[in-house]
């Protein structure tokens, strides 16, 4: 007789998984990937921040309407000696002893202007594009190389490990934004060549590939890890049974029993390559003027602090909120996939 047999089917069905009961038995034939995504749909707090991480994104893409329609005035359109009119009254937008004009709250010039008399929101959602671009490219160079490396490295055990592995460690022994400082100078003064590919010093490729190569490591450790102990398993064993190729074990056998890793590694990686990218733009490895970014913005306004500190505080701002949205969404992703979350399975 089923433990369960007695209880009614509502209760059945909001059993937690952590119970001595098997989660078949609440619901037979159910997907670990339908399991997580009830997990999730239950965890509103990671909802909710990924809900606003959307919403800066979608704000982001709409820059160029922003721009045209609303602001009137493009993200690199210097009007030092421009006035506007606030009030009823006619206000300069940059004053005669070089201060810009604080936040308005209406279409033109919403969060005020910077020292050459560009709009702070215009720009703002501008650097979000190009901000939220580099960490998105930089993510999947960091996951495409480092899923290969980790699985290459923990399937071929061996010399091909203990190469890699090293090359590995001489990348994690320097600090992310020492290394990102070092290359990225280098690179932003003659450009990368790769063949007949060219990409001039001034490209948001440059740190996006500098960033993407930079987290490798951070990524090719753990998949490394977990292939070393996938290998060993019987289904590995089965298929080397069956004449299966090296290649085709990787790719059909283990890389399959990789994709929750994956899924969870690339909105934290997306996070810390925005992170990343603004800490590099501070430092003028990162991108270049007159593109904009929020590592620049932050970098442009504060010599104002004191004067104009909106200057520091809308980008920081929008970073903060960026970056806390996909960790948090992130971890609800990690924790709907752990096959010891103890959220119910209810419908």
């Amino acid at each position: 007789m089923a433990l369960n047999q007695g209880l009614p089917r509502a209760d059945r069905a909001g059993l937690l998984l952590g119970d001595d009961l098997v989660a078949d038995e609440v619901i037979p034939g159910i997907s670990p990937y339908r399991l997580a995504a009830r997990r999730l749909r239950r965890d509103r707090t990671a909802l909710g921040f990924g809900c606003l991480f959307l919403l800066i994104v979608a704000a982001c893409l709409l820059a160029p309407v922003y721009s045209h329609d609303v602001a009137g005035i493009g993200p690199n359109v210097n009007n030092v000696t421009g006035t506007i009119q606030v009030n009823g009254r006619s206000v300069n937008v940059v004053s005669l002893q070089g201060i810009p004009i604080g936040p308005t709250w209406h279409a033109r010039y919403f969060f005020g202007a910077d020292t050459l008399g560009r709009d702070v929101a215009v720009r703002l959602l501008y650097g979000g594009r190009t901000s939220l671009a580099i960490g998105f490219m930089a993510a999947a160079i960091t996951m495409i190389f480092g899923v290969a490396v980790g699985l290459v490295a923990g399937y071929y055990r061996g010399v091909v490990d203990g190469v890699l592995a090293r090359l590995l460690d001489i990348i994690w022994a320097y600090p992310a934004v020492l290394l990102g400082v070092a290359i990225g100078t280098s690179l932003a003064l003659g450009g990368l060549k790769i063949g007949p590919l060219t990409i001039q010093g001034n490209s948001i490729f440059i740190p996006a590939f500098l960033i993407g190569f930079v987290y490798i490591p951070y990524v090719a450790k753990p998949i490394r890890g977990q292939v070393l102990a996938l290998r060993e398993r019987e289904f590995v064993d089965a298929a080397r049974g069956l004449a299966c190729g090296n290649v085709r074990i990787m790719v059909r056998e283990i890389l399959p029993n990789l994709s929750s890793t994956i899924v969870v590694f690339f909105p934290l990686i997306v996070a810390g390559a925005i992170l990343l990218e603004a800490s590099l733009s501070f430092l003028g490895a990162g991108v270049q003027p007159p593109n904009a970014s929020w590592g620049t913005m932050i970098q442009e306004g504060l010599p104002l602090l004191t004067t104009s500190p909106q200057l520091v505080l809308v980008p920081g701002g929008m970073l903060v909120l960026t970056v806390l949205g996909i960790n948090v969404f992130g971890e609800g992703v990690r924790d709907a996939l752990d096959p010891k979350s103890t959220i119910r399975l209810g419908r």
